[in-house]
C-alpha cells in the first residue's frame, strides 16, 4: 500500500528550519509548481495523496477567515436559539449546562483529531477519504454515502424549517418562498466557491452578534437592569431546582434528564465536522484547517455555555411557555424572557437570524454533500459524471443533483407528505455520531501507524501530546451516545417507533454498506505499517505551502477568525 519509497529526514514540519529548507524559489507561481510536482511524481511512480484532478480542477479560493467562520457557522445553528428551552425543561439549568459542557468537550476532541489528520491528508471529502488511507476503502464508501444521503436530505429539511420561520410573519405564498430558497441555495452552490465563503462569513458574523447581544440582554434582565423588573439572579436554580426528573423519580430521574440533554446537544453541534470537506478548495489547508479546528474550544466555551447558563437564569425549567413547539422564535427562552421584560423587538430579530441559520445550514449541507460525492467519484465509488466541474472549479453535476433533491421541500405543503419526508430524514439522525466516531477512529489509527512505522508525531504538520488520549475518551463517549440515543423508548409505556428508527437504523445501514462494498470489491484492512504517512510527509516537501505569518497586535486576541 506504500505510495512511494521516498524518505525524508526527521526535521519537524512545524519548525522554522523545515519551512526555510523546503520553500522553493519559484513558489510565487504556485499553480505551475503544483503541476511540475505532479508530473515529476508520475514519472517517479509516485501516487500523490491529493489527487491530481482535485488539485488541478478545483479552485483554492476559501481563505483563512472563510474556513474559520465556516467552522463557527457549523457550531452555531438553530439548536442554540430554539432548542435550549427543551434542554432546560428536560435537564434543568445545571443539567443542561453540564450536558452541553460534556458534549462540547467531545466536540473539541473531534475537532483536534480532524485537524491533525486533515493537516496531513488535505483532501476533498475529509474524514471519508481519510478512512480509505488509514483503515479500509470500504469504510470510506459506507460513511461517505451515509453522509451524502444525510446532507442531501438536510437541504430540503432546512428549507422546510425556513418556511416555518417565515410563517412567524406571514403564511402567504408558501410555494413561492420554497422556490426562492431553492434558487438562492443553488446559486450560492454553483458560483465561485469564494462566494460561498463570503456568504457563510456574513452569516457567522450575524450569529456571533446575536449570541453576544442576547447574552448581554439576558444579563441585564437577570440583574434587574430593565425598568419594572426585579433582580432574578440564580433564583431558579433553587426553585424549581438545578435538575429535573425525567422518566423516573429521584436521583435516577435527574440523571436521565441530564443524559437526555446530552443526546440532544449532540445534534445542536452537528456540522462542525464539515469545515475540512473542501480542503482542496482551501488556501494553505495544512495551516488553515488546524487553525479553524482549534478555535472550536473557545467558541464552545464562550458562546454555547454562556448561552445555556444565561437561559437557566432567566426562565424556570417548569415554565409553561417552554411548551411552545412552533419552530419559530416564540419557543426561544431568550424571547420568552425578553417579552416579559417588555423588549418587544427581540422576537423578530431572533427569528430573522434563525432564518439565516436555516439558510446557512442548507448551504453547508450542499457544500458537504457535493464535495464528499465528488471525493467518492474520485475513488470510483460513485459514477464518474460527478467529477465534472465548471471553469471555476465547482462540481456542477453534484450541485444539480442536490438541487433536484431539494425540491422535496415542496412536500411540506402537504402534512401527509411532510410526515413521510421526515421519516426518511430520521433514518440519518444518528449520522452525526457515526461521522464523529470515524473521525476519532481515523486519528487513533494514524497515531498507531506512527508508532508502528517509527515516525515521531513531531513530524506531523500539526499535533498535540494529549490528542491520542482525548480521541479514545471521545470515541467511547460517541459510541455510548449512539447506543443510548433512543433510551427513552425502552422505558415502560414510552415506546415510539419513529424515535427508535431515528436513533438506531443508521447503524445497520452503515454496517451493510461497509460489508457489501468490502465483499463486492474485496477490499482489505490496511496494515498499520502500510498507512501512507511517510508518503504524505514527502508530498508536503514536494509541494510546500507558503508560511502564514503569525497574527500580531490586537489580532492575536481574536478568537473567532484570526
Amino acid at each position: 500500500m506504500r505510495l512511494s519509497g521516498t524518505t525524508t529526514g526527521s526535521t519537524p514540519l512545524s519548525s522554522p528550519e523545515f519551512h526555510a529548507e523546503i520553500t522553493p524559489s519559484h513558489l510565487e507561481n504556485k499553480t505551475a509548481f503544483r503541476d511540475e510536482v505532479y508530473v515529476n511524481s508520475e514519472s517517479d511512480n509516485v501516487v500523490p495523496i491529493v489527487d491530481r484532478r482535485e488539485n488541478n480542477e478545483l479552485s483554492r479560493s476559501l481563505k483563512q477567515r472563510h474556513i474559520q467562520m465556516i467552522a463557527l457557522a457549523g457550531a452555531i445553528g438553530t439548536g442554540l436559539f430554539l432548542s435550549l428551552g427543551g434542554a432546560l425543561q428536560t435537564g434543568g439549568p445545571l443539567g443542561a449546562l453540564l450536558g452541553y459542557a460534556f458534549v462540547g468537550a467531545v466536540v473539541c476532541a473531534v475537532q483536534f483529531a480532524l485537524g491533525e489528520v486533515s493537516a496531513l491528508f488535505p483532501v476533498t471529502g475529509s474524514f471519508v477519504r481519510h478512512a480509505e488511507f488509514i483503515f479500509d476503502p470500504a469504510l470510506g464508501f459506507a460513511v461517505g454515502w451515509n453522509v451524502v444521503y444525510g446532507t442531501y436530505l438536510s437541504v430540503p429539511s432546512e428549507i422546510s424549517a425556513a418556511l416555518v420561520l417565515i410563517q412567524y410573519w406571514t403564511d402567504k405564498y408558501p410555494a413561492l418562498w420554497i422556490t426562492i430558497f431553492i434558487v438562492i441555495t443553488f446559486l450560492v452552490g454553483i458560483v465561485f466557491v469564494g462566494v460561498y465563503g463570503e456568504v457563510e462569513f456574513f452569516f457567522a458574523m450575524l450569529k456571533i452578534l446575536l449570541v453576544v447581544g442576547v447574552v448581554i440582554m439576558g444579563l441585564i434582565i437577570d440583574l434587574g437592569g430593565v425598568s419594572g423588573q426585579e433582580r432574578i439572579g440564580f433564583r431558579y436554580w433553587s426553585n424549581p431546582g438545578p435538575f429535573v426528573e425525567y422518566l423516573s423519580s429521584g436521583s435516577w430521574g435527574q440523571f436521565l434528564g441530564f443524559w437526555a440533554v446530552m443526546n440532544n446537544a449532540v445534534y445542536s453541534f452537528a456540522g462542525v465536522e464539515s469545515l475540512s470537506v473542501a480542503a482542496a478548495e482551501t488556501q494553505n489547508p495544512r495551516q488553515n484547517i488546524p487553525k479553524a479546528c482549534k478555535r472550536v474550544f473557545a467558541r464552545v466555551t464562550i458562546l454555547y455555555l454562556l448561552s445555556v447558563l444565561i437561559v437557566g437564569m432567566l426562565v424556570p425549567s417548569n415554565d409553561s411557555a417552554l411548551d411552545d413547539y412552533s419552530g419559530t422564535a416564540s419557543e426561544s427562552p431568550f424571547v420568552i424572557a425578553a417579552t416579559r421584560a417588555g423588549i418587544n423587538a427581540v422576537p423578530s430579530i431572533i427569528n430573522a437570524i434563525v432564518l439565516t441559520s436555516a439558510w446557512s445550514a442548507s448551504n453547508q449541507s450542499l457544500l458537504a454533500g457535493t464535495r464528499i460525492l465528488y471525493g467518492l467519484a474520485l475513488k470510483k465509488q460513485a459514477p464518474q459524471v460527478f467529477l465534472r466541474t465548471t471553469k471555476y472549479g465547482i462540481p456542477y453535476v453534484c450541485v444539480i443533483l442536490q438541487t433536484l433533491v431539494a425540491t422535496l421541500a415542496y412536500m411540506s405543503l402537504s402534512n401527509g407528505a411532510l410526515t413521510v419526508f421526515y421519516w426518511f430524514l430520521d433514518l440519518t439522525a444518528a449520522g452525526t455520531l457515526v461521522s464523529w466516531s470515524v473521525i476519532l477512529f481515523n486519528h487513533i489509527r494514524l497515531h498507531q501507524g506512527l508508532k508502528k512505522q517509527g515516525i515521531a508525531k513531531e513530524e506531523l504538520p500539526w499535533h498535540h501530546w494529549w490528542t491520542p488520549y482525548t480521541s479514545w475518551a471521545a470515541l467511547a463517549s460517541c459510541i455510548l451516545f449512539l447506543l443510548t440515543g433512543g433510551f427513552s423508548v425502552f422505558v415502560n409505556g414510552n415506546w415510539d417507533t419513529a424515535t427508535f428508527i431515528s436513533s438506531y437504523l443508521d447503524i445497520p445501514l452503515v454496517i451493510v454498506a461497509y460489508s457489501g462494498w468490502k465483499i463486492f470489491k474485496r477490499t482489505k484492512i490496511i496494515p498499520l505499517d502500510e498507512i501512507p504517512i511517510r508518503d504524505a510527509l514527502d508530498e508536503i516537501v514536494r509541494a510546500p505551502e507558503e508560511k502564514i505569518p503569525p497574527s500580531r497586535g490586537w489580532r492575536r486576541l481574536n478568537i473567532f477568525w484570526g
